[in-house]
């Protein structure tokens, strides 16, 4: 078995993250990281520049209008941008588990808060209206769809006696199992490029030459294969974590795409069966980016690239801050002044070739942002610290 060292991870995430050889667009940005994360609308554009240097207007353009790149809910219930050529295994394998679970949490809490006798009676009543409206009418923001359908107004308890608890509109619910199916997608963002406004649009219409669904065995295999070409190698529990899928699933898409057994520190790790060669070292490179990159949130097991940093870096809900790359490795984080302008944030002693090579990336940045200021609420604690 061939044992790849954690310097030969490193090396190949900056060649395959397209961050020590940058890329030429934003659909090879998108493709070169299997998706990008879009919790934080920002996120997309801040990845896909620090990838390609793309400007905001290419971003937008292959969101909204070459379509080439989809937002779609999926692993974990999280938002990401996926080239538009892998949603059929995304729609059979991850976003099915994610909107199955959410629409059997939803049919059991209308009825738990009296709004329906019959949970998933009401749960498809109410997605068919949204779906049939779409179609009929066109695109609809939340608010739209809440004027036009009454149902979806209806207010909801959550986290009942948490100081986090409150009430909620139901509208988002239903959205999100929706979105989860494949039924609908984020269209048009009504917002800025920082802002989260989208018109929901039927998928038919946004991608009206969109192919089926994959069956769930083939799609699971599909999105590992991709998943193994951006962040092999990889354990088995980074897999099932990055999938919120079962070890089962991961196990047959594992054995189903002949992936490769090799030695990592810790334990087994898989390559994709066409990319098990020892890669060249890369020249030094330095990154900054945003938070919760697919860099950042790639694996479970994060020592090898993140080293004594993760209370600096992550919150206590495992989300990661905007980071400072040095040669594979998180050093440090970033944040803006109120003028807009970029500074790193080391969580260690750098090197003097690392220094200067951070501090050019934060005026790139700086100048590519002009002016505007990113808010994440995924901060990390040695930023929120102040370093």
């Amino acid at each position: 078995m061939r044992q790849i060292s954690d310097d030969e991870r490193r090396t190949r995430l900056g060649r395959r993250h397209a961050l020590a050889e940058p890329v030429a667009s934003v659909v090879a940005a998108t493709e070169a990281m299997t998706c990008l994360h879009a919790t934080e609308p920002a996120s997309v554009h801040l990845a896909a520049f620090a990838r390609s240097g793309a400007t905001r207007a290419a971003v937008d353009a292959a969101l909204y209008d070459d379509r080439s790149v989809v937002k779609q809910l999926a692993m974990r219930r999280t938002v990401f941008a996926f080239p538009a050529g892998l949603l059929p295994a995304v729609w059979g394998s991850a976003a099915a588990r994610t909107a199955h679970l959410q629409r059997g949490q939803l049919a059991r809490d209308v009825v738990k808060v009296g709004i329906a006798d019959d949970g998933d009676a009401w749960v498809a009543e109410q997605t068919a209206a949204v779906h049939d409206l779409l179609r009929a009418d066109g695109p609809r923001t939340t608010m739209q769809l809440r004027a036009a359908l009454p149902a979806l107004d209806a207010r909801m308890t959550y986290a009942e006696g948490k100081s986090y608890g409150g009430e909620m509109p139901i509208a988002p619910r239903v959205l999100t199992t929706l979105a989860a199916s494949g039924v609908i997608v984020r269209g048009e963002n009504e917002g800025g490029w920082k802002s989260s406004r989208p018109r929901w649009t039927a998928v038919e219409d946004w991608l009206p030459d969109a192919p089926d669904r994959l069956p769930e065995r083939e799609a699971y295999a599909a999105l590992v294969l991709s998943w193994l070409r951006t962040f092999g190698p990889g354990t088995e529990d980074d897999i099932v974590w990055w999938l919120g899928a079962t070890k089962a699933a991961v196990r047959h898409a594992l054995q189903d795409v002949g992936a490769v057994e090799v030695g990592v520190a810790g334990g087994i790790g898989y390559l994709a069966p066409d990319d098990t060669g020892a890669d060249e070292e890369t020249a030094p490179w330095a990154a900054l980016l945003p938070a919760l990159d697919p860099t950042t949130m790639g694996w479970k097991g994060r020592d090898w690239y993140l080293g004594p940093h993760a209370a600096a870096i992550f919150d206590r809900n495992g989300n990661g801050g905007p980071t400072a790359w040095w040669c594979g490795r998180i050093v440090g984080g970033w944040r803006q002044e109120l003028d807009g302008s970029v500074v790193v944030v080391p969580a260690e002693p750098l090197e003097r070739a690392a220094t200067r090579a951070l501090a050019e990336q934060a005026d790139r940045l700086t100048a590519w942002l002009d002016g505007d200021v990113v808010k994440s609420i995924y901060q990390s604690p040695l930023v929120r610290a102040g370093g």
